[in-house]
């Protein structure tokens, strides 16, 4: 295996990463947000009062997008796994 293809293979898989983790966490960076801007405009100045809601959405946000998450990640094994004879040489 070349440098290059070592390159294309770690390029490959971190942007498999960030697709795969980009819904949610902009997802929970959003509700994150919202709670942020109502926290400051009621003055209320609890720490912990957004952890539970960015956790919730956090989940709702893989179960809605799971079946898309997994053929994502099918795909780019299965590419893989094709090149694979390219990469032991």
């Amino acid at each position: 295996m070349s440098q290059s293809e070592f390159i294309t293979i770690l390029q490959s898989a971190l942007i498999l990463i960030l697709k795969l983790s980009g819904p949610i966490l902009i997802t929970s960076m959003m509700v994150g947000l919202v709670i942020g801007v109502f926290q400051s405009v009621t003055q209320i100045q609890e720490a912990t009062l957004t952890f539970v809601p960015k956790i919730l959405a956090g989940v709702l946000t893989i179960i809605f997008l799971a079946p898309w998450m997994v053929e994502i990640f099918i795909v780019s094994v299965n590419d893989l796994f094709a090149n694979i004879t390219t990469y032991i040489r």
